[in-house]
């Protein structure tokens, strides 16, 4: 024997409507759970569906005191219908109105671009200064690194690397000097961890030196 087929969702709605329909009254979730399975709805769904049904706007339900009710009247869900099916038709109308204008600035669009001999040599023609432009464009990124505004703030940010690391490299002789004066008997070993570390004799602050362009540059190099 086949397996019996369970209720489709829609089904579980439409059962759960009967038992209001046919009532006429008001029921508590508990109730509902109760009744359910006499209709074919497991007591594990019945939430989900009047759930769904208070969603739709084909239940209704109201809090009084501490326990929630739900109820659903043949009149109310006939009203419900017809409001979404106007809801429906006004959308579609919508959509209707909104398509035949787009169809109309499709039309007024295409006018003046009618294939042609003249239309297929402008075409090419902006073929043709696109990739001059592009080429163009190539070519001055080449020359980016001359640029006023790139220098300068290349120019800055190598201000603010130096003293940056001229920062680190004062601090660097303060904490050697703490060591120094706190920990005398441990002077060899503290040597040994400095030059570990990258701290020879002749660690000490940068100097500062010209930014120079490019531009400058290749003109010193290719001076005889």
């Amino acid at each position: 024997m086949s397996k019996k087929r369970g209720l489709s969702l829609e089904e579980k709605r439409g059962k759960i409507l009967e038992i209001f329909y046919e009532s006429q009254n008001f029921f508590l979730l508990k109730e509902l759970e109760k009744l359910g399975p006499k209709k074919g709805v497991i007591t594990q769904s019945v939430k989900d569906v009047v759930q769904s049904l208070v969603d739709d706007d084909l239940v209704s339900k109201d809090k009084i005191g501490t326990s929630v009710y739900f109820w659903s009247l043949p009149s109310c869900a006939g009203n419900q219908l017809r409001n979404v099916y106007r809801k429906l038709e006004s959308d579609l109308q919508s959509s209707k109105k909104r398509f035949a204008e787009l169809v109309d600035q499709c039309d007024a669009l295409k006018k003046g671009r009618e294939e042609s001999d003249e239309r297929e040599e402008a075409v090419e023609e902006l073929k043709d200064i696109e990739l001059k432009y592009n080429e163009l464009k190539d070519e001055m990124g080449q020359y980016a690194d001359n640029d006023p505004a790139a220098f300068e703030a290349m120019k800055n940010a190598t201000e603010v690397a130096h003293a940056a690391a001229n920062r680190w490299t004062d601090n660097i002789f303060t904490l050697r000097q703490w060591c120094s004066n706190n920990f005398p008997q441990a002077k060899e070993q503290l040597e040994h961890l400095y030059r570990e570390v990258g701290i020879t004799d002749d660690f000490d602050y940068l100097e500062t030196s010209p930014v120079v362009p490019l531009s400058s540059v290749d003109k010193l190099e290719g001076t005889p």
